[in-house]
């Protein structure tokens, strides 16, 4: 299954997924400095300088077989990034995230239509039984969107990690399950096709 998910593109909506690599970190530094969310505190996302280890750093978890990164593009262009993680193919399940998007396609398509097609693979293709979702309690723009997408808000993990500043971090998870996925998946493809 990890060998199928690593030469995968996810297209569709107007957008495009495609196996995330070295040839991205260019465009991803551009999209780092597009409201130069790199320099937030409470997302994962590196500024300019940070992003090719950040880069480097997903695809060393790609080839351990543990994340399965993909770079975002929109109109031809990479705007962003999002990826597989804490897979765990015994449940099955997963977690989508490590995703950011420049400023410029916020409160556009992209990220529904990018989780429309991450969520369909995981429960169409992959047989997921649940997938989940975790962002900082600082990130209301995340919660927001993820609830928008019909996850439940599970609970919080307390003081769990650290920001880049240091502070601690408390997580607030969301999960989606497969019996859930087919009326989300038809919000969702309502919610597109407007």
């Amino acid at each position: 299954m990890m060998d199928r998910l690593a030469t995968v593109t996810l297209a569709g909506h107007g957008v495009r997924l495609e196996p995330l690599a070295r040839e991205h970190i260019a465009a991803l530094q551009e999209a780092s400095e597009d409201g130069d969310i790199g320099a937030l505190n409470y997302v994962n996302v590196p500024t300019r300088d940070g992003i090719a280890a950040w880069v480097e750093h997903a695809l060393m978890m790609r080839d351990a077989g543990l994340h399965l990164p993909f770079a975002i593009l929109s109109d031809d262009r990479v705007v962003g990034t999002t990826r597989y993680y804490d897979i765990d193919l015994s449940v099955p399940t997963l977690a989508i995230g490590y995703t950011f998007h420049g400023a410029s396609v916020w409160r556009s398509h992209v990220n529904t239509a990018s989780k429309r097609l991450l969520l369909g693979h995981a429960f169409d293709s992959l047989g997921m039984q649940s997938v989940r979702f975790h962002t900082s309690h600082l990130n209301l723009r995340s919660q927001a969107a993820i609830a928008r997408l019909g996850a439940r808000h599970e609970g919080i993990l307390r003081a769990h990690m650290r920001h880049k500043d240091g502070s601690l971090r408390d997580t607030f998870t969301y999960s989606i399950l497969a019996t859930e996925w087919p009326e989300i998946r038809s919000r969702l493809d309502q919610r597109l096709s407007m």
